[in-house]
């Protein structure tokens, strides 16, 4: 199996978004990573939706591994920046950031 170059992590659950607005951005994502080449090859991205990610607040958030970036109150044309800027061109949205993990490297 080829590996992935990154793992993207919705929170679908009804605790940091009350409408579960996370659902249709994990749907959105599937469409994006398509669109933009990024299902296959190298650059490939898995997409794994959770109940939660323990923030509860701020929803819908989405975490980048192993980066290590966390997106808070992600909208679809956030999530659209996301896919083109940071995954597909490597550059994480600085101003967006709603938390960074610390990652060994």
């Amino acid at each position: 199996m080829e590996p992935y170059a990154r793992h993207v992590l919705v929170c679908t659950g009804g605790f940091c978004s009350d409408d579960r607005r996370g659902r249709a951005l994990y749907s959105r994502l599937a469409f994006l990573l398509q669109r933009e080449g990024l299902l296959f090859g190298p650059k490939r991205i898995k997409r794994s939706e959770t109940p939660c990610l323990g923030v509860c607040h701020g929803g819908p958030i989405v975490a980048v591994y192993p980066d290590g970036i966390w997106y808070a109150r992600v909208t679809p044309e956030l999530l659209e920046r996301i896919v083109v800027e940071h995954l597909k061109e490597g550059r994480v949205l600085e101003d967006k950031v709603f938390h960074r993990l610390a990652v060994d490297g």
